[in-house]
């Protein structure tokens, strides 16, 4: 189990996952996640606050910590609790950075990897969440694979 901390204020707009006592928050989570590209994967979530708790299977390390960020890069969204599985093969889980104001894909690579032309590497790692290398936004939370 681990416990990723979020920025409250940043992130999409998904008001309905976050209504109080809202009985189908798996399901809208679930839909968000699709949304962004990430397919319909095994997990459930629930909702307490401005926490959210996910649990299932998926394939990927990878697969897994797209899920987390999806879930967390969401207004309102202050943790999530992760308590996905991986059933396959083992690998080194990324880093994560919180993108500062003025921050660029390049700025962050120059700063994790010594070298601002590594920039696709991040992009490539946070697809289908990002869509364009110009858009990012403060407060926002992305991977930063080895």
């Amino acid at each position: 189990m681990s416990i990723f901390s979020f920025i409250k204020e940043a992130g999409e707009k998904v008001i309905d996952l976050l209504t109080p006592g809202k009985a189908n928050a798996s399901d809208e989570l679930k839909k968000h996640v699709e949304k962004v590209g990430l397919g319909n994967p095994n997990i459930d979530a629930t909702v307490e606050g401005d926490k959210v708790t996910l649990t299932g299977e998926v394939a990927t390390q990878e697969e897994k910590e797209k899920i987390i960020l999806a879930a967390g890069n969401i207004e309102g969204v202050a943790s999530v609790e992760d308590h996905i599985t991986v059933t396959g093969p083992t690998v080194v889980a990324s880093r994560f950075v919180v993108v500062k104001k003025g921050d660029t894909l390049s700025a962050i690579s120059l700063q994790v990897y010594g070298d601002a032309n590594k920039y696709n590497k991040i992009f490539e790692a946070n697809k289908p969440m990002l869509k364009d290398v110009n858009k990012i936004y403060p407060g926002q939370t992305l991977r930063i694979p080895e």
